[in-house]
Formats: structure tokens, C-alpha cells, sequence
């Protein structure tokens, strides 16, 4: 919603907006490029003139400003509907899915298409640091853009993607989320299923192969279809692997990549870019030299400071899959050095007891753990509701320290007096966490003893 609003300010349309909690890096970012922003929802905040109101996903029935919308019979429509009615009609659409992965995929696809020439139009779920926005509208043939699953608005229950019209469609992997809204597993892959049916016969999809999530969904595709990942039967494997502090290397085809980012699943994502970009005939080596030059995305493994050898690291996981592939990532950068990992329990379904055993196996990656209250406690009962206390049980069960603190406050002040010199501290939340990465640094640069 925030890029998409920026964008739109950039083409000359007044747009202002309401959250009910509004804090960086998007805030910020926001207000630098002229939107106005509401703290809070208030039907008075609908300015008389206004000609869309755009809703989204997260409003329900009852939000002042959604009845006002009603009320006053304003023409409304979600965010997934703008973008298609008014700017993907007519366009090559290459539209980046996945559990995990979309943004980063996005971004790179698109410094990429950029580097190679064609200007694209883009919608990110993130700020790529080299772009400094998350969307551009512009004339553009081409618009790549980030899919997500999750459903529309409350008014229209599909899930986003749908409304994309893709030519190129790339599922990265298929994992149960958002248990808000998908009952299970299966239904996470019949929305995959709809959405691959629309992709048109001279279109292209890319799937994970190593994914048998993504496998059983490709069934009734119409598009033809090229399999990636490291299986040895894929149409186009990733081969010959190496990490280092300062990136990845890989084989794909005949060309062989580096890019400035860790870990087997970043190496997956930049090998979907990589085929998307050929399949619109960019330039290998311009595809190389933008890899080589990508800067990743705000908070996804995201140094936010250092005090007395402590680095402080931001990141956007919530779901065990994502930290544990972000803690192995982590190690390979930083070899040798203690890490711990901070997690808030903030997303929909993180929140409840859906992970209850997945999150110990993945949060023990750390050499120790702290987790904080579940958020929003009273909007989930507590039988369905995720028990912290026993996560983090679990993992002081098998041999990690772990604790369970209730807030950002009572965190700092139990892990500052055990940190040391060169430790790195991965903070994992989807929100800001009341700004914990900052407390962490300003309480370490008063010690005395590191």
C-alpha cells in the first residue's frame, strides 16, 4: 500500500492514507515523498473530494473509515483491483510468487530488467535499497511484480495474485501460512493452482522442482513450463555452489553468477531472476553485472548498527522456514561469531499454535534464543494461541539458552549483560518491535566491560 501510494504521488494524483500503526522505514519513506499520513482511522480523514478509496486486505467491517466509505456510497475498490483496472492491462507481466522469497526475487528481477534496459514498472513488497521505492508507474512495457497469497480485501476473498494478469509467472516454493485466512495446506495450494491456470500459452511459469508443494500444483498449467532448482533433473539446474562472508557463487547453464547474498535460498532466488530476465532476452552480461551490484532489500538480513563489536541485524521472518534459513545464511557470514536470535511472534500465524513445534527446531539454529509475548494477545483465544514459554522450553531442552521476556524493554535489559564482543543479534519481527534494534545498540555503547 505505502509504495503503491508513492508511486502514484510521483504521477501527479493527491494521495493520503490511514494505518493504525504508523513507524519506519515506510513512514518515513512516506512523508519524504509527500503523502499524508492519519494515525489512526476517523471517517473525517475521507477528504470530500476523493475519488478511489482504495481498501486494504487488513480492514474489516466496523473500521470508521471503511463505513464511511459505505455510507457515503464512495467508489472503493482493493489494491490488487487499481493495479489491475488502471495499470497491468495490455503489459508483460512478470509476477514473483512464493511462501518465501517474493521480494527479494522482485527486487532482483527488477534491478536486473533495469540494468538490462527496459525500465520496468514494479510493485515490491519491500524498499530494494538500490531502487529507494518499492514501485514505479511508468510507460513501460514491462511491470514486474510481487504476488502475494494473501486475500484481497474483505469484500473479495481471493487471493491477490489473481488479479495480476501474469505472462511470467514464478512460484518460488508453497508452505502453509496466513492461518487467518487458509484453513490448511491444501487450500494454500488450490489458490496456486487458480493462479496458474490463467497464465497464457505464450507465457512462461518457473518452478521450484525441488518443491513437491510446487510440483503437485502445476497440473493443469497451460503455459509452458520450466523447472529450476538443484535436482539433477531440472531443465535448468543450479550447480557448483559456494558461500562466502561476501556472497554466493552459482552455475546456471553455461554462465556461472555471484551475487552479494547468503545462503541456499538466495541463490534459488537469484536463479528464478536470472530466467526471467533471459526469457525477455536481457543481456547475460548485464544480468551479471546487476547481480553483482544488487544492495538487497530493507529488513531482510539488514546490518541496522554496530556498537563494541555487536552487530544488530533486522529481519522480516516469521515463518520457521524463512529464520531458519536466515540463521544458516547468517552463519555463513559470519563464521566463528556467537548469534542469537530475538523473535516477536506478530504475524497472523506466528501468533498461534500452528508453528508450536516447527519454531523450536528452527530458532535453535541461534547459540541462544529470547522470545516476546505473542502480540495482540486478545484477539486470539488461548487454547489456539502459540505458547512461547514452551518454545522456548524446547529449545533450552536442547542445550541453546533460551528465555521468554515479555516486551522489547525486559529483552534488552536480560541480553546486554550476556553479549560479547563480535557477537551478531538477529532480531526476526514483521513490525517494529518498539525499536529494539536501537535500545540493543544504545545499551551496548554504555557498557563498560565489552
Amino acid at each position: 500500500m505505502g509504495s503503491v501510494a508513492a508511486a502514484l504521488r510521483d504521477r501527479g494524483f493527491t494521495v493520503t492514507g490511514s494505518d493504525e500503526n504508523v513507524y519506519p522505514p515506510m513512514s518515513t519513506f512516506l512523508e519524504s515523498r509527500g503523502v499524508s499520513l492519519n494515525q489512526g482511522y476517523r471517517a473525517e480523514n475521507i477528504p470530500d473530494d476523493a475519488e478511489i478509496i482504495v481498501i486494504g486486505n487488513a480492514m474489516k467491517r466496523g473500521n470508521p473509515e471503511v463505513e464511511a466509505a459505505l455510507t457515503r456510497k464512495l467508489y472503493y475498490m482493493s489494491l490488487p483491483g487499481v493495479l489491475r483496472r488502471f495499470f497491468l492491462h495490455g503489459r508483460h507481466n512478470l509476477v514473483v510468487t512464493g511462501t518465501h522469497g517474493k521480494t527479494t526475487t522482485t527486487a532482483l528481477l527488477t534491478w536486473m530488467m533495469k540494468g538490462a534496459g527496459f525500465d520496468p514498472s514494479y510493485v515490491i513488497g519491500g524498499i530494494p535499497k538500490n531502487l529507494g521505492q518499492g514501485a514505479l508507474f511508468n510507460d513501460s512495457k514491462h511491470f514486474v511484480i510481487e504476488g502475494d497469497e494473501y486475500d484481497t480485501a474483505f469484500f473479495d476473498k481471493r487471493s491477490k495474485f489473481i488479479e495480476y494478469l501474469p505472462e511470467l509467472l514464478i512460484v518460488n516454493n508453497i508452505e502453509f501460512d496466513h492461518a487467518d485466512i487458509f484453513h490448511d495446506l491444501e487450500q494454500v495450494k488450490q489458490s496456486f493452482r487458480h493462479l496458474l491456470r490463467i497464465v497464457p500459452q505464450n507465457g512462461m511459469v518457473l518452478l521450484n522442482a525441488d518443491d513437491p508443494n510446487c510440483v503437485a500444483v502445476s497440473d493443469e498449467c497451460y503455459a509452458p513450463m520450466v523447472e529450476i532448482g538443484f535436482s539433477p533433473n531440472c531443465a535448468q539446474q543450479i550447480r557448483d555452489v559456494a558461500y562466502s562472508a561476501d556472497g554466493s557463487r552459482f552455475t546456471l547453464g553455461d554462465e556461472t553468477y555471484e551475487v552479494p547474498l547468503i545462503g541456499e535460498f538466495n541463490v534459488r532466488n537469484a536463479a528464478m531472476a536470472v530466467t526471467a530476465a533471459r526469457f525477455y532476452g536481457a543481456d547475460v552480461e548485464k544480468i551479471k553485472a546487476a547481480l553483482a551490484t544488487f544492495e538487497g532489500i530493507a529488513r531482510r538480513q539488514e546490518v541496522r548498527g554496530e556498537a563494541r563489536g555487536v552487530k544488530v541485524i533486522d529481519d522480516f521472518g516469521h515463518h520457521p522456514t524463512a529464520i531458519s534459513q536466515t540463521l544458516t545464511a547468517l552463519r555463513h557470514r559470519y563464521r566463528g561469531h556467537r548469534l542469537w536470535a530475538i523473535f516477536e511472534p506478530r504475524s497472523n500465524t506466528t501468533r498461534r499454535a500452528v508453528f508450536q513445534q516447527l519454531l523450536p527446531d528452527a530458532l535453535k539454529l541461534a547459540d541462544g534464543v529470547f522470545i516476546s509475548q505473542v502480540a495482540r494477545l486478545d484477539q486470539i483465544p488461548e487454547e489456539e494461541r502459540l505458547n512461547p514459554e514452551a518454545v522456548v522450553q524446547a529449545i533450552a531442552d536442547s542445550g541453546r539458552p533460551a528465555f521468554y521476556e515479555k516486551d522489547a524493554a525486559h529483552i534488552v535489559d536480560r541480553l546486554v549483560p550476556l553479549l560479547q564482543p563480535n557477537d551478531v543479534v538477529a532480531v526476526f519481527s514483521n513490525g517494529g518491535f518498539d525499536g529494539i534494534h536501537e535500545k540493543i545498540l544504545e545499551r551496548v555503547r554504555a557498557l563498560d566491560h565489552l
